[in-house]
């Protein structure tokens, strides 16, 4: 089904990571740059984007803020994940040389990721909204002394050069993606296939409440990959957020659903969807 989208959107500008992932993951897709998380999701309700590209998750920085909330409130399903390696990339004007570097701009995660060189070349830190934003900063000031933190892509669309590759600290940052419809795309069922399903369950207020609903999951032999808790306005832990290895139509998932549904008061299904080769090669499945 993937032939019928044609738009995908992402949070950022042209040329960061979201907009590499989105290229990445649908290459044949034309790419939408968003002010927001919010922005994004908002796009492809209102029929701007038939797709959305939001990341949940890094090796390095963990969670990524605010994202967990409006998965539930926007009321979209997921049809899909990416996992994209972060390979940052030092960028200056045409012709500028490393040795005039005063000054580096980028994303909050981007800078740390990167402190041995920032270190190493005695370069100021300055915090944007993100890495392509440092990137055509750069360009729109004309000062070779300046330089940006950002992707080969935004190397490539705001016209600079890549002084050095693969500057990253850390040489398995990686961003988890989900991709996001307004329709749910369920894929068939297919044996040796592996698969991720994905939902939002609340406990009832009975002791032990979130043990008893998981129970069936292990008593099932389904395999947890992330469970994620939220908290009320009292900061009681009511609602959570999981991902599960397994198809929605698999027997011994649909068992362990059966009994969530027993001890939780309401579940969503969010989506089911291939899971990404990246699980396989890192023994994630």
């Amino acid at each position: 089904m993937e032939n019928i989208y044609k738009k995908i959107s992402f949070q950022g500008m042209a040329g960061a990571y979201s907009d590499l992932a989105c290229r990445m993951a649908y290459p044949e897709l034309e790419t939408v740059p968003c002010v927001s998380f919010l922005a994004a999701f908002r796009a492809v309700k209102d029929g701007e984007a038939d797709l959305a590209m939001i990341p949940v998750d890094n090796s390095l920085a963990g969670r990524v803020a605010d994202v967990h909330h409006l998965i539930p409130r926007e009321k979209l399903y997921i049809i899909g994940e990416h996992f994209q390696l972060i390979r940052h990339c030092l960028l200056g004007l045409p012709g500028s040389q490393i040795e005039q570097l005063t000054d580096v701009h980028s994303h909050v995660h981007a800078i740390p990721q990167c402190s041995k060189i920032i270190d190493q070349l005695g370069l100021t830190r300055h915090v944007v909204a993100d890495t392509a934003k440092g990137a055509s900063d750069v360009k729109k000031w004309n000062d070779p002394t300046q330089a940006a933190i950002s992707s080969d892509l935004a190397a490539k669309i705001y016209g600079l050069d890549i002084l050095q590759r693969d500057i990253q600290d850390a040489p398995h940052n990686t961003t988890r993606f989900l991709i996001f419809s307004e329709e749910k795309n369920v894929p068939r069922l297919e044996v040796g296939k592996s698969y991720i399903t994905s939902f939002i369950f609340e406990v009832r207020n009975i002791p032990a409440a979130l043990y008893k609903a998981l129970g069936g999951f292990a008593t099932n032999g389904i395999q947890m990959v992330k469970l994620e808790s939220y908290v009320d306005k009292h900061f009681n832990v009511a609602r959570f957020y999981a991902d599960v290895e397994g198809h929605i139509d698999d027997m011994p998932l649909q068992l362990a659903f059966e009994e969530l549904h027993f001890f939780a008061k309401k579940v969503e299904h969010l989506g089911t969807y291939p899971g990404h080769a990246f699980r396989e090669s890192n023994g994630h499945s």
